[in-house]
């Protein structure tokens, strides 16, 4: 049996237009060897909530830089979690949340209770991400000899 790499979905959310962040959030995880299924800008839930339920996903990452996280991000949260439990990865979320650029500790709690396991902000934010990546073991599949 060959390990086959880990599966990342990147989004964002249904306002965000920006794509740049998730282009950089691709390169990140390919050069640790991560296969990507990058969703796009201004993703629809429902595209998210597909994708994860057809693909075998390890880890959905939610990046947003147009500060509409915080109002956006529970819709896509609720959706996710209808999605099978054996098609749903662990949720991770960074960017720039809301237009004060800052996040509380209680929006934080709030984010980890709707089901996100992660919220990366701030000036160290990749840096951070990185280091949760490296928590991450490649998954054994079987393959033909």
């Amino acid at each position: 049996m060959n390990p086959r790499p880990p599966v990342a979905v990147i989004t964002t959310i249904s306002s965000d237009a920006h794509t740049w962040n998730l282009v950089y959030l691709q390169l990140v995880l390919e050069e640790r060897g991560w296969q990507v299924i990058n969703l796009g800008s201004c993703t629809p839930v429902a595209l998210v909530a597909d994708t994860l339920t057809a693909a075998d996903v390890d880890l959905l990452v939610v990046s947003t830089v147009n500060g509409h996280g915080l109002l956006e991000v529970p819709s896509l949260l609720d959706a996710v979690s209808r999605v099978p439990v054996r098609a749903r990865p662990p949720v991770v979320l960074g960017g720039k949340l809301n237009t004060r650029g800052e996040i509380t500790v209680d929006e934080v709690r709030r984010l980890r209770d709707l089901g996100v396991d992660d919220v990366f902000v701030g000036e160290r934010a990749v840096d951070v991400f990185s280091s949760y990546l490296s928590g991450f073991t490649a998954p054994l599949t079987a393959t033909a000899a």
